[in-house]
């Protein structure tokens, strides 16, 4: 049951229980940036800037056989619902700055980049729940673009499940006032490999394998989006 105690029918923005957000992507956005772009999804709206590769200071943090993927995520103050976000780094952020560079790199390789860092931004001027997620996406497509070699995109979504329903692309209604159970999910679309699981709740075995299912279906629509952006600034012979 809800937190009000009420059955869980009907989405408070008109959608069905296995519909995503509108979705719209962009790339190649910050011009002094290596590589970048902007994910949206509903009104959550991130943004990612990667500089790099360079090298790594100070030097006993280099690592002599890879590079270093370093990924850096910024609420903006008064992006969400609810009260206002401190400006500077919490423990909250530092800890999605960790998910998010696990859940990038199985797709790069960057034994080519030794002692080296690679710098990924992420901030979100606006959000409504799945900003993890969406964060993951715009990096991934910043990463594309600034020209690294990769072998799948990341697409990432939050399911959740509410009263025994499963729930796609859960937004701060159900996140926060209705406790659905949240369930961030990164995966590798062409391989089906996932990177980043988490789970906030408590759902049954069976709603997760159904939730599992939910989210890789999602993903592969994600990434489709996250390549149609690609597309659209390369075939225009747009270049930074």
């Amino acid at each position: 049951m809800t937190k009000s105690g009420e059955k869980y029918t009907k989405r408070v923005d008109g959608r069905g229980f296995k519909d995503v957000r509108p979705m719209s992507a962009k790339v190649g956005i910050v011009k002094r940036a290596d590589g970048s772009a902007m994910f949206k999804i509903g009104d959550t709206v991130a943004y990612a800037a990667v500089y790099g590769p360079r090298e790594l200071h100070p030097k006993f943090m280099q690592d002599p056989s890879t590079g270093v993927l370093r990924c850096s995520y910024a609420m903006m103050p008064f992006s969400g619902h609810g009260s206002r976000v401190r400006p500077g780094t919490s423990r909250r952020a530092k800890e999605i700055s960790m998910i998010m560079a696990n859940a990038l790199m199985p797709v790069l390789d960057l034994k080519m980049y030794a002692n080296s860092v690679v710098d990924v931004f992420v901030s979100l001027p606006q959000t409504d729940a799945g900003t993890r997620c969406a964060g993951i996406c715009a990096a991934s497509m910043a990463l594309a673009d600034a020209g690294f070699e990769m072998k799948d995109m990341v697409a990432a979504v939050s399911v959740g499940v509410a009263d025994k329903t499963v729930l796609a692309d859960i937004n701060a209604h159900e996140d926060c006032d209705i406790g659905a159970s949240d369930i961030p999910v990164a995966m590798l679309p062409q391989s089906g490999k996932i990177s980043l699981l988490q789970l906030d709740g408590v759902v049954s075995k069976e709603k997760l394998s159904e939730a599992l299912d939910l989210a890789k279906e999602l993903c592969t629509k994600i990434s489709e989006v996250q390549r149609n952006a690609l597309k659209e600034k390369y075939s225009s012979g747009v270049s930074q």
